[in-house]
């Protein structure tokens, strides 16, 4: 059956699936993320359970995945597929599509924000759809939102749109990782 893997990577944990021609689930899975371990870790172990996705569907399926869709926090390069930054993983410049592109075989692979792409899917069969202007905000380790505008998500001028939580409400406070003090992500 015809099939390709979702993975979502969070700050925290990492929720993959395996969906059909139709959008069906055919199969989901959890793991966390593992940013206890630094960013290299991190990236291996997105590497293993994307081909361990593969693997599980050639077996069960039949064949390979036709194609892969990978959401991850921070800002991404969705064009050059490069994941450029992420405070919560302590990761830059990763080139994540090129990555998964070479783990996974001739499958191609698609590298999205991990809210923008939550937003879109949002606008397009749940609560935004028919909207068109709408605001997505997911709350996690991470905070941000994705801006809706006429079937498109507003990625910004340099891919910060949405970047909520990072925007500092307590000037002088907690250290965060991307380099700021107090950033709504250290108190919320």
């Amino acid at each position: 059956m015809r099939h390709v893997i979702a993975l979502d990577v969070g700050g925290t944990g990492m929720k993959a699936a395996l969906a059909g021609p139709d959008g069906e689930l055919l199969h989901q899975a959890r793991r966390a993320t593992g940013r206890e371990r630094g960013p290299e870790a991190v990236v291996a172990g997105i590497l293993d359970f994307a081909a361990e996705l593969r693997a599980y569907g050639a077996d069960r399926f039949g064949e390979p995945a036709v194609a892969a869709g990978v959401a991850v926090p921070g800002i991404v390069d969705a064009e050059q597929g490069v994941a450029v930054y992420a405070a919560n993983l302590g990761w830059r410049d990763v080139p994540l599509r090129a990555l998964l592109g070479d783990r996974l075989g001739s499958v191609p692979v698609a590298l999205g924000h991990d809210v923008r792409t939550g937003g879109l899917a949002e606008g397009r069969i749940g609560a935004g759809r028919g909207a068109d202007r709408f605001l997505f905000v997911p709350l996690g380790t991470g905070i941000a939102g994705a801006i809706g505008i006429d079937g498109r998500v507003e990625s910004g001028a340099h891919g910060f749109a949405g970047e909520i939580g990072h925007v500092v409400v307590r000037p002088g406070g907690i250290p965060c990782p991307c380099g700021q003090r107090g950033c709504l992500e250290r108190y919320a």
